[in-house]
């Protein structure tokens, strides 16, 4: 299967309840590559690589956690980046 990365941004009640640690588990058990971090506007902005079905399985995983109400997505394929592991940036 081909391999995309795609760049989400992520609005609703994302901050303050773990979406960033949820996304770097998933990302981990799914052996998908990226980053997640947090903006200054309550948004989380996502890049994350990996087949179109892992990917949409994992933004469906998050929306499914607890405490997570997705309220708006954006997102856009971006190019594919040498990269190793999943990382949760500052």
């Amino acid at each position: 299967m081909e391999k995309v990365r795609k760049h989400f941004y992520f609005s609703g009640r994302v901050q303050g309840v773990g979406f960033r640690y949820r996304s770097y588990y998933i990302a981990q058990s799914m052996g998908l590559t990226g980053w997640v971090r947090n903006l200054w506007d309550d948004r989380v902005e996502m890049e994350v690589q990996g087949t179109r079905e892992e990917i949409r399985e994992m933004v469906e995983r998050l929306s499914q956690q607890s405490f997570v109400e997705i309220e708006g997505i954006e997102a856009r394929e971006i190019p594919l980046e040498e990269e190793f592991g999943f990382h949760v940036r500052g």
